[in-house]
C-alpha cells in the first residue's frame, strides 16, 4: 500500500566520493518516503549531505547505491534523455544563488523550462506572466535579474520553478541569501503554493527556525537521517 500511496520512496541510499582510502561517504543507507503534496524540512548543519541528497532526489545527482522510486518507477533505470525529460516535466528547483540568466528578463528567464520542454513559445509567455502574477511579481515582468531586488530574484526562481506544474518543487537554502523579513516572506509563499497547488515541498536548510515551521521535519547529522516525533 506504501508503495502505490507514496511520491517517492528512498531505499537504502548511498552516496560516495572519491576512490579507495580518500572515499569520502556523504550518505549512508537512507530510507525515507515522501508523500503528495506535504511539506518536508531537511535540516542539519553545513556539509551533513543535505545539498547531495536533494540533488539525488531531483536526479540531477545519482546514488552510488540504493534506489529512487517515484509513483512505483525506478528513476535511476530510464536513459539518460528519459531520466532529463522526467526531471523537465516532474521536478522543479530553487536554489539559494537563483540562478538567473542576466541578459534576460523576469519573464523569459520564467519561460525557460517551457521553452526546453517545446512548448511555443507565445504560450509559454502567457504561463510565465500568470506565474509571475501570482508571486507578486506582475510589475516587473520586463526587469532584468540586475534590476531586481535579492527577494524579487527569488520570486522570478520560484515561478521559473512552478511554470510546468511539477508535482515535486525542491528547495536548496531558498532563504540563506535573504535578509530575516524576506526569507520569511519566500518561506510564506512556499507554504502558500505547497497548500494551493498541492506541490509536494522539501526544503533543505541548516536554518533550524525555518525547519521548526515545516509541518514535517527530517534532521540529517552525518549522512544519516532522523525523523522528529
Amino acid at each position: 500500500m506504501e508503495a502505490t500511496r507514496s511520491l517517492i520512496l528512498v531505499e537504502n541510499l548511498f552516496k560516495s566520493f572519491g576512490h579507495g582510502s580518500k572515499r569520502v561517504d556523504v550518505l549512508k543507507g537512507i530510507t525515507l518516503t515522501f508523500w503528495p503534496g506535504e511539506a518536508v524540512a531537511i535540516y542539519g548543519s553545513s556539509g551533513v549531505g543535505k545539498s547531495t541528497f536533494m540533488h539525488i532526489i531531483g536526479t540531477l545527482d545519482r546514488p552510488s547505491a540504493g534506489r529512487i522510486i517515484y509513483r512505483g518507477q525506478d528513476v535511476f533505470s530510464m536513459e539518460e534523455r528519459a531520466l532529463a525529460a522526467f526531471r523537465n516535466r516532474e521536478v522543479g528547483f530553487i536554489f539559494q544563488l537563483y540562478h538567473l540568466l542576466p541578459e534576460f528578463n523576469a519573464l523569459e528567464n520564467t519561460m525557460m523550462p517551457a521553452l526546453i520542454k517545446g512548448m511555443h513559445r507565445s504560450e509559454a509567455a502567457i504561463k510565465a506572466e500568470e506565474i509571475l502574477v501570482e508571486v507578486g511579481l506582475g510589475n516587473r515582468i520586463t526587469h532584468k535579474p540586475g534590476e531586481l531586488s535579492g527577494g524579487e530574484q527569488q520570486r522570478v526562481a520560484v515561478a521559473r520553478s512552478l511554470i510546468l506544474q511539477p508535482t515535486l518543487l525542491l528547495a536548496d537554502e531558498p532563504t540563506g541569501n535573504l535578509d530575516t523579513k524576506t526569507g520569511n516572506a519566500i518561506h510564506d509563499l512556499l507554504m502558500r503554493l505547497n497548500i494551493e497547488k498541492r506541490v509536494t515541498l522539501i526544503v533543505v536548510t541548516h536554518n533550524h527556525e525555518i525547519a521548526s515551521r515545516m509541518p514535517r521535519r527530517i534532521q540529517m547529522v552525518d549522512g544519516k537521517v532522523f525523523e522528529e516525533a
